[in-house]
């Protein structure tokens, strides 16, 4: 099969040689010079490097031909899935239609989307020339197809979330939403045809909105309920989406409702895909390839039979310079404890915010026999392991 990976997400991440038979496809990778830097030059493929000023969709199609033949073009960033469409149309491959992408990346058009269905969702308003809310109190402000909480705000007060929604000047690309009091879980799997195949769900320490204030951020995977799993697949089925990876976030109460936040059709970023390795056996990028490409699907590996989860140390708040690391000996020999990744002396603390493990100044990889001692763990680790900026 002649393919055509549009690659965005790091190659650590990715790992396509677990996925893909390089020598079996004729495989071409496109991307931005810094990203297309990360693959193995062991790998059999050719490379077509973008401008770092271009347009993505812009640039491929630029560089691209439908005499070409490519049969397939795999996006498995967040960031590149509606260029994609664009490079599919240009290409004539087939792939996900628009409205279905649309769906998956727009907070607004997804929670549009799940009216009469059953399913709970906040509250949400979606253009700063409206008439006002019908809710009062604590107020999110979000940008409709943002990540990672970037930009995100929440307000004591609807009136101040109203006052800064209006006073933005791209407010069409921002909503407003309902604050929902309650734990925030994540559930990954797959789905392939329409049908929710795999699915492990996990509970956040911490929030997400509050990493980008510089808080840490984990998650502690839980057993396999019922409740959830209907709930992902009633998600799915109202949404449309059809194949790959899902990365579900939604709250539950403390009167046990579940209710929707958000979803994306792309696997989990920070340690979701080695923990969802390590206990299931299953690699997400794989298997994604797989449906998405309609080839079989690898074989899982044995799970370890335990419970896995990860905590990530911002950096980005600390300013410029190195990161002073401290870790208190029986956390560091904690049997609970696999890996504890930290940045190599010297390197400085990255700006952006991220929850790559390589680029944060503390990310902790656990697993325990039950999720209770696993969340323990991660919250002494939380409490106790301490980060700051080494004096210049």
């Amino acid at each position: 099969m002649k393919i055509l990976i549009i690659h965005q997400v790091p190659y650590p991440k990715m790992q396509y040689h677990l996925g893909l038979d390089h020598q079996q496809h004729e495989i071409t990778y496109i991307g931005y010079p810094a990203r297309m830097a990360e693959l193995p030059g062991s790998l059999r493929a050719q490379r077509l490097l973008l401008n770092d000023d271009e347009d993505l969709a812009d640039g491929i199609i630029r560089q691209t031909s439908p005499q070409d033949g490519y049969q397939a073009v795999l996006s498995l960033s967040e960031f590149g899935i509606l260029q994609a469409h664009r490079v599919r149309l240009h290409l004539g491959v087939p792939g996900d239609d628009l409205a279905m992408l649309q769906r998956v990346r727009d907070k607004v058009e997804m929670k549009a989307a799940l009216r009469g269905s059953g399913i709970d969702f906040p509250r949400f308003f979606p253009a700063p020339d409206l008439s006002a809310p019908d809710w009062q109190g604590r107020t999110v402000l979000k940008p409709r197809q943002g990540a990672s909480s970037e930009g995100v705000r929440i307000y004591p007060e609807l009136d101040q979330a109203w006052a800064a929604f209006a006073e933005l000047p791209d407010g069409d690309d921002w909503q407003l939403e309902e604050y929902i009091e309650g734990g925030i879980h994540h559930a990954d799997g797959l789905v392939q045809a329409g049908q929710l195949i795999d699915l492990t769900v996990s509970r956040y320490l911490n929030k997400p909105v509050d990493f980008a204030k510089g808080c840490p951020l984990g998650s502690y995977q839980l057993p396999t309920d019922p409740r959830h799993s209907a709930f992902a697949a009633d998600v799915v089925q109202a949404l449309g989406i059809r194949d790959g990876c899902l990365h579900l976030e939604f709250f539950e109460t403390t009167d046990q409702r579940l209710i929707f936040l958000e979803v994306a059709n792309r696997m989990g970023g920070a340690g979701v895909v080695d923990a969802h390795w390590r206990h299931g056996g299953i690699h997400l990028p794989s298997h994604e390839i797989a449906i998405r490409l309609g080839l079989p699907r690898p074989q899982p590996q044995p799970g370890s039979g335990r419970f896995h989860g990860w905590l990530v140390f911002p950096g980005h708040h600390l300013g410029e310079g190195e990161a002073d690391l401290r870790v208190p000996e029986d956390l560091a020999t904690d049997r609970r404890l696999d890996r504890l990744h930290a940045l190599p002396a010297g390197q400085a603390l990255n700006q952006n915010i991220t929850y790559h493990e390589w680029q944060v100044p503390a990310f902790v990889e656990a697993s325990a026999e039950t999720p209770q001692a696993l969340a323990a763990f991660l919250s002494d680790c939380m409490q106790r392991i301490q980060i700051n900026r080494k004096p210049t």
